[in-house]
């Protein structure tokens, strides 16, 4: 993506180069990052970042080929990230895992229940029984786990290790030992203890089942963390969904429609009604409403007229206008909305990486443990084969299934559990958030009120009929789009009269002929133009409405002012009950919005938040957000417009609203999808419960490995026994995980 800045560049300017951002593949954990990150860094005036959650590399310094050709280097894939479809390489990893996945599962089941009964019911064998193993178990040792391998081989080539390269070595080992015993023949005398009796001559051939084992369960692993990855896709694309494609540039006179990469600065462009703005622009000719939520979150038209400054890609809805493009392709406020989400998204973290950096020292500690089992047993006269079984028992019980699996199996039940509740966990990122955020800003339309306009209050002038003015008004507002308009018409009572042509005086009101009486809707300005005199009464309903923040519509019938419609957006019921209950969670609640301090204080006043910020930019939004955190806040932003997907992907925590644009739920941690703001505290309360469970399960697994791996290198156990411990702690983890089915909903 090409860097942008808000400063105007001219023609004659030096062209800088943008950073390059590639889409690397095969990256297994953090080690990995790190790895390409060193490379990387090896080569002179360059720098690099590499996030192994969105799997993307950003680097300056350097052009694409020698970045690419770096990353290849150390055993990686890389490709620009403009010419990646993420979503279909996404498809592809989440299909060959469940390729993989599938044929192993189908050929470890038979070979376990064969195996088992084989091993321990000598007179149930047959001539080249556990050759039949040895055949059931090659396609998952050597095809299913082939991700595992390879991912072990690149590391070990430049001197690393990671939870891979036990993984590939305990499978490897398993599948070695027994596939030398088969060769040599197994030992006459009895096998192992398994305390409850001892295993008959030829046990050792059960090592197949832990080969295959392991592979099931790292592998199934690896498949819900992909699914789980799946829908993290970039903002861009909804962004780029938003832009207009085709802009009608005016040049000499002539309009002509031509590609939006055609319309350069200063250009005069056309927008009729109906269509999007090609560009940010200032309005030369022509009024209309223009529909700006989706970049400003607010419901109220804009009304726009000469000297107007207008955005690209918001809606112009009611007349044709030209403007003077200030601001096309990447100086776009689109577009830098674009770059600012795109870079608060290169910060996202992920739990994952407490295992990652753990594993690091963990899997060069156990491979140097299974080294000095084996030469500790072997000087000490206890044979090569009870050496090997030692240093292979620890091997397999060090084995990190469930480390693989603590994070992978909380998530896919927590998600589940969340689908069910109308929640939506992304990823592990949300999850580490929620556990550290003391703070929750709040976006105000559309997410703490309703987003409708609605007519909150009627008041007549003196000795006048409140019903019949309204209902003149409805009748000039029956056919327009404008919500404004929307909210009178849906309020009136009784029959709509009929009002032939009315007028519309973009950025005043409309005036008609209704039952044969001259009637005006609109402001103060467009009565008062009329020449019509605003009674007191009707004025003071106009102060005390703009004092809260609400909008007020006049209505004159035969040149007198007869009463006042107050518009506003209301407040979602919920809402108090639930920012009391984000309190109680002993968050600081924050109510952010575009609108005017009086119209933000009058909603914060029936919520009962904590702060106020008021007459925030879209632009802004992400700025206030950083600054919160500058201040040592942790973040969580709850909102649903295009002007908040900067915000979200900027907070610690961002959890988008389903009414939302499909801009702010790609940029969002969390979406909550049940109509209901209690979803958000109650998505908060999951995502710390699926966290917990995690730590646990995490704790767990490291205090599993820790107190195994001295009994087993002191040939206490026996590699089937290790296999059956490993195979018990990767199921506890599994059964602590389902544990948050029975997470219930508070709203």
């Amino acid at each position: 993506m090409t860097a942008v800045t808000t400063d105007e560049q001219d023609d004659d300017e030096p062209v800088l180069h943008s950073p390059v951002q590639l889409q690397i593949g095969g990256m297994t954990c953090a080690a990995c990052a790190n790895t390409i990150e060193k490379r990387l860094a090896r080569i002179d005036g360059v720098h690099a970042s590499v996030n192994f959650a969105s799997e993307r590399a950003t680097v300056t310094g350097i052009d694409v080929e020698d970045a690419i050709a770096a990353v290849k280097d150390v055993g990686y894939t890389a490709a620009p990230l403009s010419d990646v479809d993420l979503a279909v390489e996404a498809e592809r990893r989440i299909t060959m895992l469940r390729r993989r996945l599938i044929v192993a599962v189908l050929l470890t089941l038979p070979l376990m229940d064969i195996g088992l009964v084989l091993a321990l019911e000598p007179q149930l064998r047959f001539p080249a029984w556990d050759r039949l193993l040895v055949v059931l178990s090659l396609p998952v040792v050597f095809w299913s786990a082939w991700p595992f391998h390879k991912a072990t081989w690149s590391n070990l080539r430049h001197g690393m290790t990671s939870m891979d390269t036990l993984v590939s070595l305990g499978v490897l080992s398993s599948f070695g030992w027994s596939f030398v015993s088969i060769l040599i023949g197994a030992q006459d005398e009895e096998g192992y203890w398994l305390g409850y009796g001892i295993t008959p001559a030829g046990a050792d051939t059960l090592y197949l089942d832990v080969a295959a084992g392991v592979t099931c369960f790292l592998l199934a692993g690896r498949y819900f963390e992909a699914r789980a990855k799946r829908s993290a896709r970039s903002v861009l694309t909804a962004l780029g969904q938003l832009a207009a494609r085709n802009a009608r540039v005016l040049r000499d006179g002539v309009e002509t429609l031509v590609p939006i990469e055609k319309l350069h600065k200063s250009d005069l462009f056309v927008t009729l009604a109906g269509e999007t703005l090609a560009a940010d622009g200032k309005i030369v000719e022509g009024s209309s409403s223009v529909d700006t939520s989706m970049m400003t979150g607010e419901p109220m038209p804009v009304d726009t007229t000469v000297g107007s400054t207008v955005l690209g890609g918001t809606m112009n809805l009611t007349g044709r206008i030209v403007a003077r493009a200030i601001g096309v392709g990447t100086h776009s406020q689109l577009a830098q909305m674009a770059v600012m989400a795109e870079e608060a998204q290169a910060r996202k973290a992920n739990v994952q990486r407490l295992v990652d950096k753990v594993v690091e020292i963990f899997v060069p500690a156990v491979l140097a443990v299974v080294v000095l089992t084996f030469f500790g047993w072997w000087i000490a006269g206890a044979g090569i084969r009870h050496a090997l079984s030692a240093a292979l028992s620890v091997l397999v019980i060090a084995c990190p299934c469930a480390l693989g699996l603590a994070t992978p199996t909380a998530l896919m039940v927590g998600v589940g559990r969340g689908g069910q509740l109308g929640i939506l966990i992304k990823g592990p990122e949300a999850l580490e958030a929620s556990g550290r955020i003391d703070t929750v800003v709040l976006d105000k339309t559309g997410t703490v009120t309703t987003g409708d306009m609605t007519l909150t209050e009627r008041i007549a002038a003196d000795g006048e009929d409140i019903d019949r003015a309204h209902r003149y008004a409805a009748a000039l507002d029956q056919h327009s789009t404008h919500p404004v308009a929307t909210a009178i018409v849906a309020a009136v009572e009784g029959t709509i009269p009929e009002c032939p042509s009315p007028l519309t005086v973009a950025g005043r009101g409309s005036a008609g002929e209704v039952d044969g009486h001259d009637v005006m809707v609109g402001n103060p300005v467009f009565l008062t133009e009329a020449g019509i005199t605003i009674p007191g009464e009707l004025t003071d309903a106009v102060d005390q409405a703009a004092s809260t923040g609400r909008s007020t519509v006049l209505v004159a019938i035969d040149g007198r002012a007869t009463a006042a419609l107050v518009i506003s957006d209301t407040v979602k019921p919920e809402a108090p009950a639930v920012i009391a209950q984000l309190k109680g969670m002993g968050l600081r609640t924050v109510l952010l919005t575009g609108d005017s301090k009086a119209a933000a204080d009058a909603v914060a006043s029936q919520l009962g938040t904590d702060e106020v910020l008021a007459d925030v930019l879209p632009t802004e939004k992400a700025k206030i957000i950083d600054e919160l955190r500058a201040g040592g806040r942790v973040v969580a932003m709850v909102g649903d417009g295009i002007n908040d997907a900067a915000a979200l992907a900027s907070s610690d925590l961002g959890l988008a609203m389903v009414t939302g644009t499909d801009i702010a739920m790609r940029s969002a941690d969390i979406i909550c999808v049940r109509h209901h703001l209690g979803v958000v505290p109650d998505a908060i309360g999951l995502s710390r419960r699926t966290l917990r469970t995690i730590r646990g399960n995490l704790a767990w697994a490291f205090i599993y490995n820790i107190a195994a791996i001295p009994i087993a290198a002191a040939g206490l156990l026996n590699p089937l026994i290790s296999g059956l411990a490993m195979s018990l702690s990767s199921l506890f983890v599994v059964t602590h995980s389902l544990r948050l089915r029975n997470f219930g909903a508070h709203s």
